[in-house]
C-alpha cells in the first residue's frame, strides 16, 4: 500500500497517535448513541418495557464518546495505517461492549458472555443465538438485533463515513481497513461518494424486500426487522422458528432471492445503475457464485426427494433456501437440514466456507479468493507438464504474483485458524461435529452449524469458554483474519514493520 496516495507523510507512519485513535473511536461511539437512541423512539411507539434499558445504555456510551473525543481533540490531520487498522479492529470491540447494555440493563440477557455472544453476532451478522424465547422479548430489543446486523452488514466504519462528516481525510484509510475481499473496485475517485453509493444501494434493497415481505402477510415491523437482517446476511429474526413460523412459500422466495442479491458485490449494482448491464453476468466471480448456488440446489434437491420423500416444488424451495442462507452467510432456517442425507451437510458446509463475492454482506473466505486458489491447483499441473510455460492467473484480468500469494496466504491462516478453534473447542467438552460447524459457522458468519447447534436450536448450551472462542472467530471472520489478528502484533503498536 502507497502511503503518499492517502496524504500521509512517512514520519507520520512511525508516530502512533493515541489521540487520533481515540477521537475515532469517540465518532463513532457518538454514532451508537444514536442507534441506541432510535431504539429508544422504537421503544416507546411499542409500549416503552425496555425503554430505560436504552436510554441509560445511549447515556453511557455518549458519555464515553464525549471523554474519547475531548481526549483527542488535539489530533492530527490523518490516520497512518497503523492507526486505520487498529481503529477499525477496536471499533467492533467497544460497539459491542457498549451494545450489550440494552441486554444487561433490562435483564433480558443477565449473564454478560451471553449478552457479549449476542452482541457480536449482531454486529458481525453471524446471526447464531443464545435466546431461546425471542418472541417474549419486548419491540426495542428485537429491532436493536437486527439493527445491529444492518449497521454491521455494511461495516460500522462505512455506515459512519457517510453519516459523520468528520472523518474527512481519515475515510479513504480507514475504509481500506474495514472493506473485505481481494481487490477494492474504485467506482468513484472519493471514498464518501462511493460509500454513499453503496449505503443508497442497500437501504434500496432494504425497502423493497420491506415492501414485499409485508404484501406476504408480515407486519410492518417483522418486514423491516427481517428485511434489515436478510440484506446484511445476518439471520436475527423475530421469531423462535425463523422464516419458518410464517409457513408462507412466498416469503421464503422473497427471503431466498434477497439473500442472494445480498451477496453480490455491490459496486455491481453501482456499475449496473449507470447502464453497463453485462458487466453483471460478465463478472467471473458472480457467475461462479451463482453456478455454485445452482449446482448445490440441484443436488440437494434431487436428494431431498429420492430421500426424504419431499415433493418436486417444496425441496427445490427448501433446498434453495438452506443454499442461499449457508451460501450468502444469512442463517436463516426454514427447514432442519440434520435430517437430511448426511452427504448434503457437507456440501452445506462448503457453500459456508466459499461465502459469497468480494465487496458484500456475506461472510466465508469469498467466491473470488476461491477462484484463485482453483487456478493456482490447475496451473501446477500444466506447470508439471510443461515446466517452462509462464501460466498467470487470470480472473477477468491478470493478478499479479503479490496478490496470488496474499490469496494462499489467506486460506492458509483462514483454515489454521479455523482448526485451532476446533481444536480449542473439543478441549471444552464440545462435540466433533458441533465443534467443527460452529467454528465454521462463526469464522464465516453464518449462524447455523450442525448437531446440536443446528437451525433447529441456539447455542445456550455452549460452555462460557466456547462462547468466548466463538465471539473472537466472528469478529476475526469479520475482519478478514489479519484486520483483526494485527492488534497483537507487536510492530503495529510500534509503528514500524522492524
Amino acid at each position: 500500500m502507497d502511503i503518499k496516495q492517502y496524504g500521509v507523510s512517512p514520519n507520520m507512519e512511525k508516530e502512533l497517535s493515541y489521540r487520533f485513535i481515540a477521537y475515532l473511536i469517540g465518532l463513532l461511539l457518538a454514532f451508537e448513541s444514536i442507534l441506541l437512541l432510535a431504539c429508544c423512539c422504537v421503544s416507546l411507539m411499542y409500549g416503552g418495557r425496555d425503554l430505560i434499558a436504552f436510554a441509560v445504555s445511549c447515556s453511557v456510551c455518549l458519555a464515553a464518546s464525549i471523554m474519547l473525543l475531548v481526549y483527542g481533540r488535539k489530533k492530527k490531520s490523518a490516520p497512518s495505517r497503523y492507526e486505520a487498522y487498529i481503529v477499525v479492529a477496536l471499533s467492533w470491540v467497544f460497539f459491542t461492549v457498549f451494545g450489550m447494555f440494552p441486554y444487561l440493563l433490562g435483564g433480558y440477557i443477565p449473564n454478560i458472555t451471553d449478552a457479549f455472544f449476542e452482541t457480536m453476532s449482531g454486529f458481525t451478522t453471524t446471526g447464531a443465538t443464545i435466546l431461546d424465547n425471542i418472541e417474549s422479548m419486548p419491540y426495542g430489543i428485537l429491532f436493536w438485533r437486527s439493527l445491529t446486523q444492518w449497521i454491521g452488514g455494511l461495516g460500522i466504519v462505512c455506515f459512519s463515513i457517510v453519516l459523520l462528516p468528520e472523518f474527512g481525510v481519515s475515510s479513504q484509510m480507514l475504509y481500506l481497513s474495514e472493506a473485505t475481499g481481494v481487490t477494492h473496485n474504485k467506482i468513484c475517485p472519493k471514498t464518501r461518494v462511493m460509500a454513499r453509493y453503496i449505503f443508497l444501494v442497500y437501504i434500496l434493497l432494504t425497502v423493497i424486500e420491506s415492501a414485499l415481505l409485508k404484501v406476504g402477510g408480515m407486519s410492518l415491523f417483522d418486514a423491516v426487522c427481517h428485511s434489515m437482517a436478510t440484506i446484511a446476511t445476518g439471520g436475527f429474526s423475530t421469531k423462535q422458528e425463523s422464516i419458518a413460523y410464517w409457513h408462507s412459500p412466498y416469503i421464503e422466495y422473497v427471503v431466498s432471492l434477497f439473500m442472494l442479491l445480498s451477496a453480490i458485490n455491490f459496486s455491481l449494482y453501482i456499475v449496473a445503475l449507470r447502464g453497463s448491464w453485462k458487466q453483471l453476468w460478465q463478472n467471473v466471480e458472480l457467475r461462479w457464485f451463482a453456478s455454485s448456488a445452482g449446482l448445490l440446489t440441484l443436488i440437494i434437491s434431487t436428494a431431498l426427494i429420492l430421500n426424504n420423500g419431499y415433493g418436486v416444488e417444496e425441496a427445490f424451495r427448501k433446498s434453495l433456501f438452506q443454499v442461499a442462507t449457508c451460501h450468502t452467510s444469512c442463517g436463516f432456517a426454514t427447514d432442519d437440514y440434520n435430517l437430511w442425507p448426511s452427504f448434503t451437510w457437507m456440501l452445506l458446509i462448503f457453500a459456508m466456507l466459499s461465502g459469497g463475492c468480494t465487496g458484500s454482506t456475506s461472510g466465508g473466505i469469498k467466491n473470488l479468493r476461491m477462484i484463485i486458489v482453483a487456478h493456482c491447483i490447475r496451473n501446477q499441473f500444466r506447470q508439471i507438464l510443461h515446466p517452462r510455460a509462464v501460466l498467470p492467473i487470470r480472473v477477468g484480468s491478470m493478478f499479479d504474483n503479490k496478490l496470488v500469494t496474499m490469496v494462499l496466504v489467506f486460506f492458509a491462516a483462514y483454515m489454521s485458524v479455523a482448526f485451532i478453534g476446533w481444536t480449542l473447542l473439543m478441549a471444552f467438552g464440545v462435540g466433533l461435529t458441533e465443534a467443527m460447524s460452529t467454528v465454521i459457522s462463526a469464522m464465516g458468519n453464518v449462524g447455523p452449524g450442525l448437531g446440536s447447534f443446528g437451525p433447529a436450536f441456539s447455542w445456550a448450551a455452549l460452555p462460557d469458554a466456547a462462547k468466548w472462542i466463538l465471539s473472537s472467530l466472528m469478529l476475526i471472520g469479520r475482519l478478514e483474519i489479519f484486520g483483526f489478528l494485527l492488534i497483537f502484533y507487536k510492530s503495529t503498536w510500534s509503528g514500524s514493520w522492524s
